[in-house]
């Protein structure tokens, strides 16, 4: 039996929905705006996916660990550590990380995003780790590609290697600098298509490529109706063919060609969805790491998904980035908005060129198959 050693970090992704970037120092004004805790909901899904394994649990008292247990109904764990104040720390996680170690674990689960990453890397050693995606941003190649993964990761034949733990500073971020450093490597248990991978910093010189796709999503732009527009450079790209602005790092839409909001949260993306009647969304995936939809793309949910419709999303990625993802892959947060992507998905890669990408299949539409 297997002893796994879980540890979720209850604030992580609680600022992506309100367009705060990352939660960092920041949990009181996403509260204020709006924000609900995610870290429950996606620790849960994962540990669902872990039912009848041979497994046993060493955890945290409350939320952060024994609570998603409960919710799960896995009755076999031990609580070993239980955070000192109302508002869990870095500190704490750190703490509960070692506190599995020193009772037996032989792989440590934790759920979070690379800032939680970085604080169980510094406290595991070279005890393996694996992440339960729930942050904002994810840069770091330690995350399964969606949480119920994760029991296809240690029902499998995984075979441990080396994995980068990356993360940036936040708060350039949200002033719209990008600034990511690596800040260790851990050992993860690697099962092809289930685990994420780290993001890559660059992909070359591809000028005419990144031309032709900002042109050709420029004309559909100042064609008219709503357009939201991710995060990213090949975004901003369209946006400057288009003539209109854009938040690097945002998320932006724009109506009949001009800009109606910079930097939208989801309530303001829904409103403007209702508005029009009918949006278009345009995404690039992270580069090397292959999320379309889940990684830095917070304010777009499902519920934005939803409204404007799985089939009006543009995907955009010039053929280095392509050349350099494995896979392409969607976590949205609801396992049937994923699957209804299907099994192949349209990537613009140049004016009126596309190609059809295989996309990673959600664990729980494979099991209803």
């Amino acid at each position: 039996m297997t002893t796994i050693g879980l540890v979720i970090n209850p604030l992580a992704g609680l600022g992506g929905t309100v367009g705060l970037k990352g939660t960092d120092g920041t949990a009181d004004e996403a509260r204020r705006r709006g924000a609900l805790p995610r870290a429950h909901e996606r620790a849960v899904e994962a540990l669902l996916s872990l039912r009848g394994l041979p497994l046993r649990f060493l955890t945290s008292a409350g939320a952060m660990g024994a609570d998603a247990l409960d919710a799960a109904g896995i009755r076999e764990y031990e609580v070993v550590h239980t955070a000192g104040g109302r508002e869990t720390t870095a500190d704490d996680t750190r703490t509960a990380v070692r506190a599995c170690i020193d009772a037996g674990a032989d792989l440590l689960l934790f759920c979070g995003g690379d800032g939680t990453a970085r604080d169980v890397a510094a406290a595991a050693g070279e005890t393996p780790i694996l992440g339960i995606p729930a942050g904002v941003k994810m840069y770091s190649g330690v995350f399964a590609v969606r949480p119920a993964a994760v029991g296809e990761v240690l029902a499998g034949d995984y075979a441990l290697r080396e994995a980068e733990v990356m993360d940036i500073d936040e708060e350039a971020y949200r002033q719209g600098d990008l600034r990511a450093r690596l800040y260790a490597t851990a050992r993860i248990p690697f099962l092809p298509g289930r685990v994420q991978c780290g993001k890559e910093a660059s992909f070359g010189d591809e000028a005419a490529a990144l031309d032709g796709i900002a042109r050709f999503m420029a004309d559909l732009i100042r064609a008219g109706g709503c357009v939201v527009l991710g995060a990213g450079g090949t975004t901003a790209a369209i946006a400057r063919a288009a003539g209109t602005e854009a938040t690097l790092l945002g998320v932006d839409v724009v109506v009949d060609g001009k800009v109606a909001v910079l930097d939208a949260d989801e309530a303001t993306i829904l409103a403007q969805i209702e508005s029009a009647g009918r949006c278009r969304i345009i995404v690039s995936p992270i580069g090397a790491q292959g999320a379309v939809i889940g990684r830095g793309t917070g304010p777009i949910t499902p519920a934005v998904l939803s409204a404007a419709g799985p089939e009006n999303l543009i995907v955009v990625a010039t053929p280095g980035k392509l050349a350099a993802t494995p896979a392409l892959f969607v976590d949205t947060g609801d396992p049937a908005l994923d699957a209804a992507f299907g099994e192949r998905i349209s990537v613009i890669c140049g004016y009126h060129i596309a190609r059809l990408m295989p996309l990673l299949r959600p664990a729980a539409y494979d099991r209803n198959l």
